[in-house]
């Protein structure tokens, strides 16, 4: 009786331990992707759960309204840096309602077609109160942007320039954020993308920045 006791339990073990290792090995191969707003929830609702743990600080000597403490909080967490990095909130809050919008050629209307150059214009025209030409050539060429190359250089609100094929030296734009971190328009839409990866290495060219803000 105990024997068969035993072979029962000796049987149940080498199963759960099958499917345990089965389980880690789908999970590995599980392909993970977050669209922004999902990442920050995800991460956000984890905040919360662990709220309890913590003092209550004063995080906002400035006294910043509740819609700016929410972009603050929202692209911290996307851009995984602390809250008081980020800097602009007006650039935040621009392009924030344009997330998700899918490219479109010769398109500027929020969340039914954008090209990034037009984005870009209007961004910095509202931002910043500066004026630029639609075309990436044509950002690349105003005389109010100083142009580099040094990565280590970038700093949020930095306009990037990628090359795309011969015919085209200067063939789109992005603008740099924080941690590696940029606003671009691919076939996937207008978005917060990762520079370090391929696509973007392969075609990037140099950055730009106001020639008043690199004071």
């Amino acid at each position: 009786m105990k024997k068969g006791r035993f072979c029962i339990l000796y049987h149940k073990f080498f199963l759960l331990a099958v499917i345990s290792c089965g389980s880690k090995n789908y999970i590995s191969e599980i392909p993970y992707h977050y669209s922004s707003d999902d990442f920050f929830k995800s991460v956000q609702a984890e905040k919360q759960n662990q709220a309890s743990q913590y003092s209550i600080v004063d995080d906002n000597p400035n006294e910043l309204n509740d819609d700016i403490l929410k972009i603050r909080e929202k692209y911290s967490i996307i851009l995984e840096v602390m809250p008081r990095e980020i800097h602009n909130y007006k650039l935040y809050s621009y392009f924030d309602e344009w997330i998700g919008t899918p490219y479109r050629k010769q398109i500027l209307e929020k969340q039914v077609g954008v090209e990034m150059s037009y984005f870009v214009q209007a961004l910095f025209s509202d931002v910043y109160g500066e004026t630029f030409p639609k075309t990436p050539d044509g950002i690349f060429r105003a005389k109010s942007i100083q142009l580099f190359t040094g990565r280590s250089f970038l700093k949020e609100g930095d306009v990037l320039f990628f090359r795309y094929d011969k015919l085209h030296p200067i063939s789109d734009v992005g603008v740099y954020l924080h941690n590696d971190r940029i606003l671009a328009c691919t076939s996937k839409g207008l978005n917060i993308y990762n520079f370090n990866d391929e696509y973007f290495q392969l075609r990037y060219v140099a950055a730009g920045r106001l020639k008043y803000k690199s004071k």
